[in-house]
């Protein structure tokens, strides 16, 4: 078991319970140059379409919302997470694949730049650098009590390695955070990552560091990518423990996925009492996503995101990242999704019945037609429409149950760690 978790933070200046606290959105029109071309699923629209849903809500209005600067980190900084020859190679791949060799375009491969997943871009480091930015920048304004949650809903890139870039991720913002964070004299930094897809960046990062804990429910490996995330992955030689790995079954419901997150994370979180909360809101569980195979709706990534909040609050005064992610349903799902986020981030949560604002449909309209979509039918309001009926587990579990015994076989590995009984707890 690992040593005793540090008292509750302390790094922040306290603050009137009273008072209203600032919190910080990151937002940037160049955080738009993250833009594998027009045929990549991971389009820059959606980032474009979560700010004017988020603007025309009246979200980004409320008081002691502070917009929040992405500069380009430098590469002093991008070297704490990942290897100098890689943020080279970066460098390299920037001027695009005009000019490149043949010799030059099969030595980037070698660090995953230049296939379909990773395509080249003019100015690739500069556009990844500047996510990275983002995410130090809110991790510096929470450290200074400037606000006491941030969002970063164009971060979450969680793929990406030391080494190699993978699935649309160049530089690993979520990792940076942390471990800049962990620099500052954070003491202890929990990472829970809900994206349908396994946090392998984060985790391979952060594999030995016993002041970081990573926490990743997803889709099993066994159906998708990147094929890890397995419940014994659970942390390198120094740091026994600290990974923790929820594989769920594919088809996963809605009720299904909120009932796998309260049986782990929340005992976890309390356990572990970080002094800091980062948290990865990847949109792609949704059952509309088209690179995934969740059936989760907005309503449950909603309660999601409202227990992390819930639990920021609770355990570490409230001092809360939350970044974005994966979503590919870039229009009629990714926009929905992270207003929520900004929205339970900067006070009120926004009512998953509420309708859309019209300039929000006119937009969405607009950039259909310009990728030759049609809408999906009956999206008219930030919800679907699709109340959850969630079964909490401390009404029992049943073995017969794929979902169940999926959850079941992540707490006997993980809750023991930290002192958990993974049949009571």
């Amino acid at each position: 078991m690992l040593a005793a978790a540090p008292p509750p933070p302390s790094a922040a200046p306290v603050r009137g319970e009273d008072l209203p606290v600032p919190a910080g959105i990151v937002w940037d029109e160049a955080l738009c140059e993250y833009d594998f071309g027009p045929f990549h699923p991971m389009a820059p629209i959606r980032l474009t379409l979560t700010r004017e849903l988020a603007r025309s809500a009246g979200v980004l209005d409320r008081p002691d919302v502070r917009l929040l600067a992405a500069p380009v980190a430098s590469d002093e900084q991008l070297s704490r997470v990942h290897d100098p020859e890689y943020i080279s190679a970066v460098h390299r791949a920037s001027a695009g694949m005009e000019g490149l060799s043949t010799d030059e375009l099969d030595d980037l491969m070698r660090f995953g730049l230049g296939g379909d997943d990773v395509p080249l871009f003019r100015g690739m480091h500069t556009a990844s650098a500047r996510i990275v930015g983002g995410s130090l920048a809110a991790i510096e304004s929470i450290r200074a009590g400037e606000v006491r949650r941030a969002v970063n809903f164009a971060g979450g890139l969680h793929h990406a390695k030391p080494g190699s870039a993978s699935g649309f991720c160049v530089y690993n913002d979520a990792a940076a955070a942390i471990r800049h964070a962990l620099d500052l004299g954070e003491q202890r930094v929990m990472y829970v990552d809900v994206d349908v897809h396994h946090g392998d960046g984060v985790e391979r990062t952060l594999w030995d560091e016993s002041r970081a804990i990573t926490l990743s429910v997803h889709e099993t490996g066994e159906r998708l990518f990147p094929g890890t995330g397995f419940v014994q992955d659970s942390g390198g030689p120094g740091a026994p423990g600290t990974a923790i790995n929820v594989p769920l079954p594919s088809r996963t419901s809605a009720d299904g996925w909120v009932r796998a997150i309260r049986a782990t994370v929340p005992a976890l979180v309390r356990a572990v009492r970080p002094t800091l909360l980062v948290t990865q809101h990847g949109a792609d569980t949704h059952r509309l996503d088209p690179l995934a195979d969740l059936s989760v709706s907005l309503e449950a990534q909603r309660e999601v995101m409202l227990l992390m909040r819930e639990l920021a609050d609770e355990v570490c005064g409230g001092r809360w990242l939350a970044l974005g992610g994966g979503g590919y349903a870039v229009i009629d799902v990714v926009p929905r999704s992270w207003a929520h986020l900004i929205a339970i981030a900067t006070g009120e949560p926004i009512d998953a019945a509420a309708p859309l604002p019209q300039e929000f449909v006119a937009a969405a309209d607009a950039a259909r037609a310009a990728h030759g979509l049609s809408p999906e039918p009956g999206i008219n309001t930030f919800g679907d429409g699709r109340p959850l009926a969630v079964r909490d587990w401390e009404q029992g579990f049943d073995p017969a149950d794929a979902l169940d015994r999926a959850v079941q076989a992540a707490r006997r590995v993980s809750f023991p760690e930290w002192g958990l009984d993974p049949f009571l707890d």
